[in-house]
């Protein structure tokens, strides 16, 4: 979010034919409740391209990035890693480390989609585990963005919209920004 340095989601893996809704779920999830970027593996490229149309019709700003080398990425970041895992810390007791931490340094949340290679969990910084019984990475990092900005990111607003949902007790209602 514009007011701390900034927040990717690394989507470490993808199984073409298995995880491509969870992949572009990722995706949209890391856009809507507040990081800046997203990087989803080279196979994921249909997915990326969702990603892109969402920010392209909703606002943004939002980067869309792949890599070839997920590992790299990881053991290169300039920043702080994250790494999502029902095996790691209660969330409810790094969060406010963590959050320190993103005020002075940019920050990389690790979501796996298969076996997550050991040399993961070395090199993150926190291993977070949002419960620690099985349940859905979308649901994770859901869960660990909102508790990471408090909340603010719900009351985001996006640059440039093509189209801009309307909320209301009953019913949908998506119109031109210029009606609003």
């Amino acid at each position: 979010m514009k007011d701390s340095p900034q927040v990717t989601v690394l989507r470490l893996g993808h199984r073409p034919g298995r995880d491509e809704r969870m992949t572009t779920h990722v995706g949209l999830t890391a856009r809507a409740l507040g990081a800046d970027k997203v990087v989803l593996a080279n196979a994921a490229r249909n997915q990326a391209d969702t990603v892109i149309d969402i920010t392209d019709r909703f606002g943004g700003p939002f980067d869309v990035a792949s890599t070839e080398e997920p590992k790299r990425l990881i053991r290169d970041f300039e920043g702080r890693v994250v790494h999502l895992t029902m095996y790691g810390e209660p969330v409810q007791e790094v969060e406010a480390d963590v959050r320190e931490a993103n005020t002075a340094e940019p920050l990389l949340v690790v979501v796996g989609a298969e076996k997550v290679p050991f040399e993961v969990y070395e090199h993150a910084d926190w291993n977070v585990g949002v419960t620690n019984q099985p349940h859905s990475e979308v649901a994770s990092l859901a869960v660990f963005l909102d508790r990471l900005f408090e909340g603010r990111e719900l009351d985001r607003e996006w640059e440039n919209p093509d189209r801009v949902v309307v909320p209301q007790e009953t019913g949908k209602r998506v119109v031109d920004p210029d009606e609003e």
